[in-house]
């Protein structure tokens, strides 16, 4: 019987990667967001950060996640902030509501009750965003995140 040659180096990482790369595809597809679950998005045309989903984000959402506290690095309060996503990567993807993290956690769809935001027994009392306000924030992401 032939003996084994141990792994290199090179093999080594490679095999990590590869695994790395594996858990961050199962934490995607656990993360993804099923549209039917989600209200209806909005059928205002020309959605934009500034004008439609700045004034709801200032309301439910930057006093957590704004320039004076920063929970997880995810800043809302402009729309260069969201597109650098958070510490967990990108919350925002334009065109693409399945992957768009923020979208399932503001929906407060069923499931991990820890990602609602805002979060259930939040301390402020700050509501849950109405259906209407996460149908735009749907629409704005279709529309492309502007």
């Amino acid at each position: 019987m032939k003996a084994r040659k141990p792994l290199t180096g090179t093999a080594i990482l490679l095999a990590g990667l590869v695994t790395l790369w594996a858990a961050n595809v199962a934490r995607s597809e656990e993360r993804r967001v099923d549209a039917a679950k989600l209200p209806p998005a909005s059928t205002k045309a020309d959605v934009t950060y500034a004008k439609d989903i700045k004034p709801i984000f200032d309301n439910s959402c930057t006093g957590c996640h704004g320039e004076k506290r920063v929970k997880a690095k995810l800043r809302l309060d402009s729309l260069e902030h969201i597109r650098a996503g958070s510490k967990h990567g990108a919350v925002v993807t334009p065109g693409k509501i399945e992957t768009s993290v923020l979208l399932r956690n503001i929906a407060n769809l069923p499931g991990d009750e820890d990602d609602w935001m805002p979060p259930k027994d939040n301390k402020a009392k700050i509501a849950p965003l109405t259906k209407a306000e996460v149908g735009l924030v749907r629409a704005w992401i279709e529309q492309g995140a502007k």
